[in-house]
């Protein structure tokens, strides 16, 4: 059985790569305390992965085992405020600053962007192809254990998202939604 196979993530159809990212992104949310959501998405801005909040630990999704927090096309029961789709729209937005910023003060490429707010933090980290994985976590998170995982993530999940992959997830994305 494939590692996909093994979390409850409901990923039929896709390629091995596609269901191996899925589980790569379930495992950082289960864990890593304190992660609320995660959202990967493209170089130009498009949401290609995701695991929404409602969720995770406080509500089950019935397609999922208890725990489980699925991979998810971004549109939240709760509406727009603090959706994944926000989540995505904010990485992209994020992303893009301060790359701009980088090359006004020559200072090469982002690595890791990093927000910490009174309700909870953000990391941004670059992927290898210009894609950027995204946490929303809780205030009282260890920040140092989020970004550790997030390097792995990205280390794990930099090869394999190849342009092919980025539009079969994409795909995906769309046709859940």
């Amino acid at each position: 059985m494939s590692p996909a196979g093994t979390t409850g993530v409901t990923a039929y159809g896709l390629s091995d790569e596609a269901r191996n990212l899925h589980w790569l992104l379930t495992d950082l949310v289960e864990e890593v305390p304190g992660v609320l959501s995660v959202a990967v998405v493209s170089s130009d801005g498009l949401l290609l992965l995701s695991s929404a909040a409602e969720y995770g630990e406080h509500r089950e999704c019935p397609d999922h085992p208890a725990g489980h927090p699925a991979p998810h096309s971004g549109r939240s029961e709760e509406g727009p405020r603090g959706s994944t789709a926000d989540l995505a729209t904010i990485v992209a937005g994020l992303g893009s600053l301060t790359t701009g910023a980088a090359a006004l003060m020559d200072g090469g490429t982002v690595k890791q962007t990093m927000v910490a707010m009174e309700g909870g933090g953000l990391f941004v980290m670059t992927i290898s192809d210009g894609s950027l994985l995204g946490v929303r976590t809780a205030p009282d998170c260890d920040m140092s254990v989020v970004a550790y995982h997030m390097a792995l993530f990205v280390g794990r999940a930099g090869h394999v998202l190849t342009p092919e992959l980025r539009r079969e997830l994409r795909q995906s994305v769309e046709a859940a939604g």
